[in-house]
């Protein structure tokens, strides 16, 4: 059903809101109302409006995925679920193609800076994949950037056990501290080794090492 365009008015926000024999229809932004060549009493009909509103709607979601990309790093899926709170899910997708054709976007690359920086600080490698996980991710990009990661498991307990287990250690609490290290995602062999070489090397008498196979 056609209408006919009764008013263009100015919105505080810097949009134009459009206007229909004096009832609101939507807001659109300068520029797709300038591209659009719209004037006050034209007749559009419901194709029209609804394409003028989808280039509106496309328009501010890439605006505001380049805000979001401005202030830090995303993922592909992570940015998509964040414009999703805002935009339609065509709109959603159509903007982080279009932040992928700009190169904005690198998910190799973000999974293995976000990888790294979690394991340092000290986050098991159990942990970090959920983590990466939870981003949306691709799997194979996960296991990538865990096989890029330096060191192993246990020198990755080992900071933990000085900085903030060390006086339970001290105190006889090796089970608890061992209980504490697996919550945190690392294996009960990892842990049981990091544990039992930490004490020796403190010169602590613990029970005899037994291996922990999960």
């Amino acid at each position: 059903m056609a209408v006919l365009l009764t008013a263009i008015e100015p919105t505080r926000k810097g949009r134009f809101a459009l206007f229909a024999d004096g009832e609101f229809l939507f807001s659109v932004d300068g520029e797709t109302l300038a591209r659009s060549g719209l004037r006050e009493g034209d007749t559009l009909d419901g194709e029209t409006l609804a394409q003028l509103r989808e280039n509106s709607d496309l328009r501010a979601a890439k605006d505001k995925a380049l805000t979001f990309l401005s202030l830090r790093e995303y993922g592909s899926v992570e940015l998509y679920n964040k414009l999703c709170r805002s935009f339609d899910e065509h709109t959603c997708a159509a903007a982080v193609a279009e932040m992928e054709r700009l190169s904005l976007l690198d998910d190799a690359g973000y999974a293995r800076r976000r990888a790294a920086g979690m394991a340092n600080r000290h986050k098991s490698r159990q942990e970090i994949r959920a983590k990466l996980v939870a981003l949306g991710l691709d799997r194979a990009l996960i296991e990538g950037a865990l096989e890029e990661l330096e060191g192993s498991e246990a020198e990755t307990i080992r900071p933990l056990l000085e900085r903030q287990y060390r006086s339970r250690l001290l105190a006889g609490e090796r089970e608890k501290v061992i209980a504490a290290l697996r919550r945190r995602g690392f294996t009960g062999r990892d842990a049981r080794a990091a544990v039992d070489r930490f004490l020796e090397e403190e010169g602590i008498t613990s029970p005899e090492y037994e291996p922990d196979w999960d």
